[in-house]
């Protein structure tokens, strides 16, 4: 949310140079256990547990009932091919499609617990206790807010979702089609087409996958930071107002703002971070 208590401290970045930079997750960590001890860390982990749990039991059941699993062949025996088949791109558009079904379901559901998880975190700036409970939470927010103010934020965190799974799969696609089968799975010679066991070319698909996950969540990030700015604004906390933070008219009033701040990638990361010139952040 932009607020930062520790000042910034001269270090070096990973080529050597010589940069001001932000605290990072271990000087935080030690900053929140100095004030609030250690379960300080812990602040918003039952919503968040139960944000977990009810997310896989709902994506598990969405999957089961929309979308069984079509039964094999009679003669089918599971390990029985030498080679790994190719996934169309009609079977990856067909699963990408299943998958966000069972997602978005999973992320409407759990949504309020995500926006307890976010308050009862953010309360550290304010030092309130307005949100000391997940039932309690329920009812602070259904009786100031309404059923809205428990979908707070939930437009930009569907729409990063949706984006970061189909570009992960997609980009995924591209290179286990295009790089690994037509490259790494061609044999150079006639004595080695049988050395290349269909578990190499897995495994080397499943660092595909990582890869190209890590990267569509970073793309993906500012729809991150809109949500979770939004699941706080203006909710009574101190970390939802001024000075700590303006009060967004929008989504999209809150994107915009971060855009002509230059700030749509803040706290995409946990160690060397760097101070931008002309961004803002508050500090006590």
């Amino acid at each position: 949310v932009g607020y930062e208590p520790l000042p910034p401290t001269l270090g070096r970045n990973i080529f050597g140079r010589q940069v001001y930079q932000l605290p990072g997750l271990f000087a935080y960590a030690k900053h929140i256990v100095k004030v609030d001890g250690r379960a300080g860390l812990f602040k918003g982990l039952t919503p968040r547990l139960c944000s977990s749990a009810i997310g896989t039991v709902v994506h598990g059941k969405v999957l089961q009932s929309l979308f069984p699993t079509p039964t094999p062949p009679p003669f089918f025996q599971p390990g029985s091919s030498k080679k790994e088949p190719v996934s169309s791109l009609e079977q990856v558009v067909r699963e990408t499609s299943r998958e966000m079904v069972a997602r978005s379901a999973a992320t409407l559901i759990t949504h309020p617990f995500h926006v307890i998880t976010l308050r009862c975190m953010v309360q550290f700036i304010g030092r309130e206790t307005k949100y000391s409970g997940t039932l309690s939470a329920f009812t602070t927010i259904y009786r100031e807010e309404g059923i809205l103010g428990f979908f707070a934020g939930l437009i930009p965190r569907l729409l990063g979702d949706i984006l970061s799974l189909w570009l992960c799969n997609m980009l995924a696609y591209l290179i286990n089609t295009y790089a690994l089968e037509n490259g790494v799975g061609a044999p150079h010679a006639p004595w080695e087409a049988w050395d290349a066991p269909v578990s190499t070319m897995t495994e080397m698909k499943s660092y595909s996958q990582a890869v190209t996950g890590f990267f569509a969540s970073m793309l993906t990030y500012p729809f991150v930071l809109v949500s979770n700015l939004m699941a706080v604004n203006n909710c009574g906390l101190a970390g939802g107002l001024q000075p700590y933070a303006p009060t967004y008219s929008s989504w999209l009033d809150c994107w915009s703002q971060l855009r002509r701040e230059g700030n749509t990638s803040r706290g995409n990361s946990l160690f060397f971070r760097k101070v931008p010139a002309g961004k803002r952040y508050v500090w006590e």
